[in-house]
């Protein structure tokens, strides 16, 4: 589940394709499309596809290598189009063709002819792109199906059982072996004289690397913040939430410098060969695990550098939470060091599974202790209900984690490998997401209401304060939309499943004869935007310069506002919806279910909105009127298009439809 490079890496790899796609997209001439390169290259992967025996690795770089011709031949489509719908409206001017029997002038008739000619010719690459693209887009579906059908084959097959004690001795040799090859390949380093020489030379760098190294990882850091007054009193919440979590953040930071400086201070020795190589090529993603659950277990349940509660526990169960969270950094460590070794250094399969199941057994535990030690209650400082919804997820996921914790054990035992490690790993990887995405959010939250109350000053009006109260549920949206590719990343899929998302919202969906994209929706909303700014602005300099200079009423000045606000929003819609490039004719058949809805269910609605109308146009009655509705009598106070709104005697508003 780890791969050769790790999850960051693949994340890292699935972001940069994401944000350079586009940028790369554009820079292409979509005219450059190698129709004859392409036929080659088709044939060539139908052949691969067919046969089926290629590697997974070497299928995904196929799978590349389609989707950009079908990303280019997309292109293609999309740069003939302006042309082809001049031809078209040239052609639609000419009239309709005659019918048999019939005829026309020589000159129009002579012109239908040289559009229809340029037409085909102007079609004529656009067809061929679009058969492009959806042989392309075929083939990268089989290869797909093909990689998941492997995928599901290795999920459950049964393997050799790591409690088979014939394992257990080819286990302790090859780790003997390993060992052993190593030392074997720094004594052949030693014997070169030449090598000696370069190491006594790099000898002081190397001493000073490691000595930074070892500093940065144990002391520096504490020593730096204490000199600068940053650290507060040990058991002390700071007073300032954002830079006590910034400053716990320095518990990753300081020690992957330290350690980089270690990993330096020996690679320029020029002892380390290939099996050393192996080791410390997997060091930095360790370290990034190790300390992250350091980072995560002190911050979480405990009040180290002043940082604030997360969970109501004892003090028995904050240090026993700290531990399990920094021992699951370890686990996770391990798993991709025997990751790295056996991928590289020809490990033994038997070996591989019984030092997985190993580290798997102790993961285990380790969920499920942390699954009975956590309580959706414990979610809320407070101790308040105040989100169920976050609850109950809560709930699932520390639920989740103890009969994960439970399983994935016990099908290693039998012999299903990849399922156990597919559960067991993924799981505390959901966990260090979620307790990382805690934190973000106390941390983002705590900035984000510091600049408010800055920007507003220590007085917060109560309307105010609403406005302070969404911004932690625009934070909590934005992080876990955020966090939904990693978290998919996590649990299997591939960069290319990724890659094939983001195709589809950038190249947008058919429609009819339409393609909508997130250029279109983004256009949309980017010209309605203006528009309705426009409006607003409009109508702001009616209520306060034009309007005031006239001689109408307040009846009439509003009257007109409103008119204008609703012809200013209608023109905005429109005018977006055009340069979106969508086709109304497409909503037909919307339009008309639509209006057998307001005919049936929106009466009482449609009526009071035209009857707003009325009362706005001809007004019969005005703001500061006194009128008798029913049983209610006062002074109107807001005509609006779908109510009017009366102020009584008792200084009560009633809202008559």
């Amino acid at each position: 589940m780890f791969g050769q490079h790790g999850l960051i890496l693949r994340f890292l790899v699935a972001a940069i394709w994401l944000f350079a796609t586009p940028l790369f997209a554009q820079s292409e001439d979509p005219k450059e499309f190698n129709f004859e390169q392409w036929q080659i290259t088709a044939t060539r992967a139908e052949g691969i596809i067919e046969d089926a025996q290629a590697s997974s690795p070497a299928l995904e770089t196929l799978r590349d290598t389609l989707a950009n011709f079908r990303s280019q031949a997309l292109e293609l489509q999309g740069a003939h189009q302006a042309r082809i719908e001049t031809l078209e409206s040239q052609f639609t001017a000419l009239g309709t063709a005659p019918a048999d029997g019939e005829s026309e002038a020589e000159e129009v008739a002579t012109r239908r002819k040289e559009l229809t000619d340029q037409l085909a010719e102007a079609k004529a690459p656009v067809l061929a792109a679009q058969e492009a693209y959806n042989r392309a887009d075929g083939m990268i579906g089989e290869i797909d199906t093909i990689i998941r059908v492997r995928m599901s084959d290795q999920f459950f097959t049964l393997g050799a059982s790591p409690l088979n004690p014939t394992h257990w001795p080819v286990t302790v040799t090859a780790l003997a072996g390993f060992g052993t090859d190593i030392r074997e390949e720094v004594q052949e380093t030693l014997s070169s004289k030449a090598q000696q020489v370069m190491t006594r030379q790099s000898l002081p760098i190397s001493l000073a690397l490691l000595i930074v190294g070892l500093l940065l990882i144990t002391r520096a850091r504490h020593w730096c913040l204490s000199l600068m007054g940053f650290l507060p009193p040990a058991n002390q919440v700071s007073d300032n939430e954002a830079r006590a979590l910034l400053i716990s953040m320095t518990r990753i930071a300081v020690p992957m410098l330290g350690l980089w400086a270690i990993v330096q201070a020996i690679y320029t020795t020029g002892l380390v060969g290939l099996r050393g190589d192996v080791l410390l090529v997997a060091v930095p993603w360790m370290g990034v695990a190790f300390f992250g659950g350091l980072w995560l277990g002190r911050t979480l349940f405990t009040e180290a550098d002043g940082t604030p509660r997360f969970f109501i526990l004892s003090e028995v169960d904050s240090n026993a939470g700290m531990w399990i969270t920094t021992l699951m950094g370890v686990t996770l460590a391990l798993s991709l060091l025997l990751e790295r070794i056996a991928a590289q250094a020809d490990f033994p399969d038997a070996a591989h599974i019984v030092l997985s199941f190993l580290i798997v057994a102790f993961s285990g535990f380790l969920l499920v202790r942390m699954g009975l030690l956590l309580d959706p209650r414990h979610l809320n400082p407070d101790g308040e209900d105040k989100n169920p919804l976050q609850k109950r997820v809560y709930s699932l996921v520390t639920r989740g984690s103890i009969v994960l914790g439970a399983v994935g054990p016990v099908l290693a035992a039998i012999g299903y490998f990849t399922a156990s490690t597919s559960f067991v790993f993924p799981m505390i990887k959901t966990l260090a997401l979620f307790g990382t995405l805690l934190v973000f959010y106390r941390l983002l939250n705590a900035l984000a209401e510091a600049l408010l109350r800055s920007a507003q000053g220590s007085d917060i009006e109560d309307e105010q304060e609403k406005h302070l109260t969404l911004v932690p549920v625009a934070l909590g949206f934005t992080l876990i939309i955020a966090s939904l590719p990693l978290l998919a990343l996590i649990w299997g899929a591939r960069v290319s499943d990724l890659q094939e998302v983001w195709t589809l919202v950038s190249e947008g969906f058919q429609i009819g004869e339409s393609r909508i994209s997130i250029a279109d929706f983004l256009t949309f909303a980017l010209v309605f935007a203006i528009g309705y700014t426009l409006t607003r602005l409009l109508q702001s300099t009616l209520r306060t310069s034009v309007l005031p200079s006239t001689s109408l009423d307040t009846g009439g000045r509003n009257a007109i506002l409103t008119g204008t606000g609703y012809v200013g929003i209608f023109l905005a819609a429109l005018a977006a919806i055009t340069s979106a490039g969508l086709d109304l004719s497409s909503l037909a058949i919307v339009a008309g279910a639509l209006s057998v809805g307001i005919g049936f269910g929106l009466q009482a609605i449609v009526s009071n909105f035209v009857s707003g109308i009325i009362l706005l146009v001809e007004r019969p009655i005005k703001e500061g009127d006194w009128i008798e509705v029913g049983s209610y009598s006062g002074y109107v106070r807001k005509i609006s298009v779908r109510s009017t709104e009366i102020e009584t005697f008792d200084k009560a508003t009633v809202v008559v439809p």
